[in-house]
């Protein structure tokens, strides 16, 4: 039983912790989603393509609101990574958020890990950041341990001048090890 609680509020991290509940999407209405360019990224033979219509200072300004959108999460400080998302955002509520993130933070040591990290799509009001990300998570009150391995696309939206996290999409593409 204990296992079965700790997966799901693990799942839960990945699915809205800043993130949409995918769960609850079909094959596909994800397709669509892609389809219709709200998130997904380009394949090409299983090469990540980066989008190529970036200019320099947009690209950098992206990748730096990316790494502090995890660096505040890794730092556990609820404020600053609040400030990373966005105040109106698409796939997730502000301040249920703020108040499920806190929760996340007071009950469980979470890190995350993003490699391979690439703007995929790019506009001038909306980028979309790919990365493969690992989550590492330890419950406080058991000790039990879990890690997760994913594609990530994170969606980013122009905000008073700013780069803010609007939505995510995760696919988990590991199976879920739990340890004590």
């Amino acid at each position: 039983m204990l296992k079965k609680s700790f997966l799901a509020v693990f799942t839960l991290l990945m699915l809205t912790a800043c993130g949409n509940k995918d769960e609850e999407m079909s094959a596909e209405d994800r397709q669509k989603i892609i389809d219709d360019g709200t998130a997904g990224f380009e394949m090409n033979g299983g090469e990540i393509t980066k989008a190529e219509n970036i200019p320099a200072d947009e690209e950098k300004a992206i990748i730096a609101a990316f790494n502090e959108y995890i660096a505040a999460f890794n730092s556990k400080e609820i404020e600053r990574y609040m400030q990373t998302l966005s105040k109106n955002p698409k796939g997730f509520n502000y301040e249920e958020e703020k108040e499920f993130t806190t929760d996340v933070f007071k009950q469980n040591d979470v890190k995350r890990e993003a490699k391979n990290t690439t703007i995929v799509k790019y506009n001038a009001n909306e980028a979309q950041v790919y990365s493969n990300m690992t989550v590492h998570l330890v419950q406080a009150k058991t000790d039990v341990k879990h890690e997760s391995a994913g594609q990530q696309v994170t969606v980013f939206v122009k905000e008073d001048g700013l780069w803010k996290v609007t939505s995510v999409f995760y696919m988990d593409n590991t199976q879920s090890s739990t340890s004590k």
